[in-house]
């Protein structure tokens, strides 16, 4: 691990939260951070967590964050030039955002989140629990520049694809010798994707990670939060949609408002698979598990408005767990979606594996272009404690935002894709093990099985038609 510059800050720290990346993200801020862990606190409803964190010094008050106590809780620890660092499930990030945003307190998260029942109100419409409608709400906060940086959705994915994206970008346009100006302008970035003729992006994950002991019956098992991979496995699976689309699917819907740069499907995500490809595996199958990327990235490559633009490509999540979640997902949906009562992280007991977490760029004159992240349990142990290969691609990206803000404290509410890529990436790239690109010439209609496949188009391999599996 080469020598850490680090950064300077003087004010106080408030992490939200201190689950599997609130547990790795602490060591990383402080290796990069200047703080005394005086400066530190940590609020969370768990007692095992709060050991945990005080084996570091930080100062822990035991709360689970409601709208009714909130205000009371954070507004005699917060002022102005501190940061608040929510990694919280079931606290709203919009309120959370909108405290921050009146007091000058700089401000991140890794996903936006409501209050609890928020996802699964039977009060509510399926549209009104989607990232689209999440998104849409947070970002009607935005003001003036002038104001604390907040930094939305910035873990792994949504956060680090959306550089690895721009990275990607380049990368194609080197290789196929595509000459273009130097990206500066959301509308540079979507011209060159244009260009390239990008028509679809997977972020395309892999997880091969295995513990010793397999899941059981009842059993919730995952490499990463276990309520939050439930609670966006359940949400109507959503997709940045693009330009050469020529069908809606029969059972999508388009949003009334806003951008309307995605769409959503009246059935959840984890029951709704997609074929993508990684390099360690080649074809796969991936689930279609909402996030907020697809939708963002999706409107920061368009080119020209609304509903029928010049140009855009199709964005969306291809998500394959590793085998104890993907055996865990068959359960839950075979329980009707109720949550098993059980539940277990994987953590010090995973035996082995990695995690492969690119972006696949598909449709251009290479193909297919994969660029990302591959990073195995052994690496991740090595390079930080208290990490999986997982949780690592997330809180070395939580790690650079915070030194981002820290370093551009007044630049008002941000996402990842309004970032400068390169300084992230170099902020992150120690801890993301080989961050490489491989070519291919998978298409989605390669080898299909004449009979059992349904009917394909033939003539644009990249219709999300035929991407669809289920």
């Amino acid at each position: 691990m080469p020598a850490v510059q680090r950064q300077p800050f003087c004010a106080r720290l408030i992490i939200i939260g201190y689950g599997s990346i609130g547990r790795g993200v602490l060591p990383l801020l402080l290796r990069h951070i200047e703080l005394d862990p005086a400066q530190v606190w940590v609020i969370c409803p768990s007692g095992a967590a709060e050991q945990a964190a005080r084996d570091y010094g930080v100062q822990v008050e035991q709360q689970a964050l409601t709208a009714n106590n909130f205000h009371a809780c954070l507004e005699p620890k917060l002022r102005a030039g501190d940061f608040l660092l929510n990694l919280s499930v079931e606290v709203s990030s919009q309120a959370l955002l909108a405290f921050c945003q009146t007091r000058d307190v700089l401000y991140l998260d890794t996903c936006t989140e409501p209050w609890a029942g928020g996802y699964d109100s039977a009060e509510q419409p399926p549209q009104a629990c989607t990232n689209y409608a999440l998104r849409h709400g947070i970002l009607a906060l935005r003001g003036a520049q002038d104001s604390a940086t907040a930094i939305l959705t910035h873990g792994a994915n949504p956060g680090l694809v959306s550089h690895l994206v721009k990275q990607a970008l380049e990368n194609l346009a080197a290789d196929i010798g595509q000459q273009h100006p130097v990206c500066t302008s959301r509308e540079d970035w979507a011209r060159l994707a244009q260009a390239l003729q990008v028509k679809v992006i997977h972020i395309a994950e892999y997880d091969s990670q295995y513990a010793a002991r397999r899941k059981e019956p009842g059993e919730f098992v995952n490499t990463w939060s276990v309520e939050g991979f439930i609670a966006e496995a359940c949400q109507p699976a959503e997709l940045g949609w693009g330009s050469h689309e020529r069908a809606l699917p029969a059972d999508a819907r388009r949003h009334p408002y806003g951008s309307q740069a995605a769409i959503y499907l009246q059935r959840p995500g984890a029951a709704t698979q997609v074929r993508t490809w990684t390099p360690g595996v080649g074809p796969t199958l991936g689930f279609l598990v909402t996030h907020s990327e697809a939708i963002s990235i999706a409107e920061y490559l368009t080119v020209g408005e609304g509903a029928h633009p010049d140009y855009r490509p199709t964005v969306h999540y291809a998500y394959r767990p590793c085998d104890d979640a993907l055996l865990s997902l068959h359960e839950l949906a075979a329980r009707q979606w109720q949550p098993q009562p059980r539940q277990r992280l994987l953590d010090d007991d995973i035996a082995g594996g990695r995690d492969e977490l690119g972006v696949l760029l598909l449709g251009h004159g290479k193909t297919a272009y994969w660029y990302g992240s591959t990073l195995s349990i052994d690496q991740a142990r090595t390079l930080c404690p208290h990490n999986s290969a997982t949780s690592l691609q997330v809180t070395a990206a939580v790690m650079a935002g915070v030194v981002w803000t820290i370093r551009n404290p007044r630049r008002g509410i941000l996402e990842p894709d309004e970032l400068p890529h390169r300084e992230i990436l170099e902020l992150c790239r120690p801890y993301l093990g080989p961050l490489q690109g491989f070519y291919s010439d998978w298409t989605p209609l390669a080898q299909r099985h004449v009979g059992i496949d349904p009917p394909s188009d033939e003539e644009d391999p990249w219709q999300f038609r035929n991407l669809r599996f289920t």
